[in-house]
């Protein structure tokens, strides 16, 4: 019964998994995932397979039969409601199930569907952890480890050798001389960081679409990465004229009115690196969003300045998403096109609407690095 339950369970986990990926860009696309999240976990809507119901036969062959009794079909039966006012609808209803999947799941389905490489960590120094792993054998130990097969098998040794089972069987009964435990043998192994700064332009040319296009675009960066590296941070900084670090929330909905100036997220950016995030320790990862608009080309070669001699030496790679807007010019991807032209550790990303975040993270997260 408990290999049915767990074929059974299997191959449902099968079904939900097809059905994420056949509808994946649906999925990314609507952004429904990120409100049904919860801890390590998110809530995907996946089709219901039809209830069943009864449907009226010619009952051939003739004779009774359950339900023969005067009447015609669709009759109401005594006790039950009667038809209301309107007409009944002609067609049937959706049906949807929520399924709970892990974001260590569904990192996997985004990579196998974007055919995403493994990040291979920058060769710098990276911290241990020691872990313990079950390697070997021990004549003691509790209850709970004890070694149940190598236990009898030590006994059954036991009992040939004494001439007391043979071909006709006989009863095998542990001693404690023939207890078997597990033993752990704790190793150190080594464990890469990494932290993401997302920086984001909150002027008054980003509107509530633009925003939520981030929002769903971080949250499966986010997804991946963490299924990359042991320990993730993560830290938001929003700008328009001036920048200044938020909290996850506050990123997400804040909106100003100001002018922008992208050298100000960039500057404080490095400052944060600088102070809390040592590059021979960390992986770290710089994600920009805007609509392309910026104050001055003065400013735009001060961006430059900064990336060439600051963050591009300490990333793995900087990510910039122009996120399309009926009031951005959509310059600055092209600024930054042509100045790193031949540098693979800038990537850029156009993204006109929420059906483009797929696309966007696949040139992302498609470089391995």
């Amino acid at each position: 019964m408990a290999n049915r339950i767990d074929l059974d369970h299997a191959r449902f986990r099968g079904i939900v998994r097809g059905s994420i990926r056949k509808d994946l860009r649906k999925h990314i696309a609507n952004g429904a995932m990120i409100a049904r999240q919860g801890g390590d976990t998110v809530k995907v809507p996946v089709p219901q397979i039809d209830l069943p119901r009864f449907r009226y036969g010619s009952n051939e062959g003739g004779g009774g039969g359950v339900g023969q009794g005067d009447g015609e079909a669709g009759d109401p039966i005594p006790g039950e409601g009667q038809p209301g006012a309107g007409e009944a609808g002609s067609e049937a209803g959706q049906h949807e199930l929520e399924v709970e999947v892990s974001l260590e799941e569904l990192a996997k389905i985004l990579g196998e569907e974007l055919e995403l490489p493994n990040i291979e960590p920058k060769g710098r120094r990276q911290v241990t952890t020691e872990v313990n792993r079950y390697t070997g054998l021990r004549r003691v130990g509790p209850s709970s480890l004890r070694h149940v097969k190598r236990t009898f098998k030590r006994a059954l040794k036991r009992e040939i050798a004494m001439g007391r089972f043979g071909a006709k069987g006989g009863v095998v009964i542990p001693i404690p001389d023939d207890m078997r435990y597990r033993a752990w043998d704790p190793k150190t192994v080594p464990e890469s960081n990494a932290c993401i700064i997302y920086m984001m332009d909150v002027s008054g040319s980003m509107g509530d679409e633009q925003k939520e296009i981030v929002r769903i675009e971080a949250f499966w960066i986010d997804t991946w990465l963490k299924s990359q590296y042991r320990h993730l941070e993560t830290r938001y900084i929003v700008h328009d004229a001036e920048a200044k670090e938020v909290d996850a929330h506050t990123f997400f909905h804040l909106r100003e009115s100001g002018g922008t100036r992208i050298s100000s997220a960039y500057s404080l950016c490095n400052a944060i690196i600088d102070a809390e995030y040592p590059p021979e320790e960390w992986n770290i990862y710089p994600f920009h969003f805007s609509d392309g608009d910026n104050w001055s080309g003065g400013d735009t070669a001060r961006c430059l300045d900064l990336l060439r001699s600051q963050l591009l030496p300490k990333a793995n790679v900087f990510c910039y998403g122009q996120v399309r807007s009926t009031y951005g010019s959509g310059q600055f991807k092209t600024d930054l096109d042509h100045a790193f032209a031949d540098e693979n550790v800038v990537i850029t990303s156009d993204i006109p609407d929420k059906d483009g975040i797929m696309d966007s993270i696949r040139e992302f997260l498609g470089t391995g690095r």
